[in-house]
């Protein structure tokens, strides 16, 4: 658990799902952070993401970000790589919130042994780049016209993180 000033990053329980359903679903209405157009049910989110690492940050008593990780492959040699997700509540955007939660992942996948996280991002979500490049991660590359979002091909651009201190023997 991580603590700011007024800001608390701690792990994610079942309860908080309505709460991260609705900032889930404020990602989803920007057109510019997920492929996704409909919030999944809880069953369907459990099912694509990795039981650990799942974080909520809260103010006060509000949650208004969260983060996940989702294995990028069955096959056991990718054991060891993540594709990240974090989303922040829009009323909190620009507040550090993103950066808290994804410094808070990083450290808990490397506790898990996790030694490449990767995120796509689309090319038009500066924020989300921005963060991606502060928070240690690397531009990787653009896969382009890769999926279709309201009938439009949209790029995404591919960034990773390597860890320093898991997989580097």
């Amino acid at each position: 658990m991580k603590k700011t000033s007024s800001f608390l990053v701690r792990n994610m329980v079942p309860d908080d799902w309505e709460a991260v359903a609705r900032i889930y679903a404020e990602g989803i209405a920007t057109g510019m952070a997920t492929f996704e157009q409909n919030v999944p049910s809880y069953t369907e989110w459990h099912k694509a993401h990795l039981e650990w690492c799942r974080l909520v940050a809260t103010h006060k008593t509000l949650a208004i970000g969260w983060a996940a990780l989702s294995p990028v492959s069955s096959r056991c040699v990718y054991g060891g790589v993540a594709e990240v997700s974090v989303y922040t509540a829009k009323d909190y955007r620009g507040k550090g919130i993103g950066r808290l939660l994804l410094r808070t992942l990083i450290a808990e996948s490397e506790a898990k042994g996790i030694w490449t996280l990767q995120s796509g991002v689309f090319p038009e979500n500066e924020g989300s780049i921005a963060l991606h490049k502060k928070s240690g991660f690397r531009y990787i590359g653009k896969r382009e016209r890769i999926g279709k979002l309201h009938g439009e091909w949209k790029d995404n651009l591919l960034f990773e993180r390597r860890s320093d201190s898991i997989g580097v023997d």
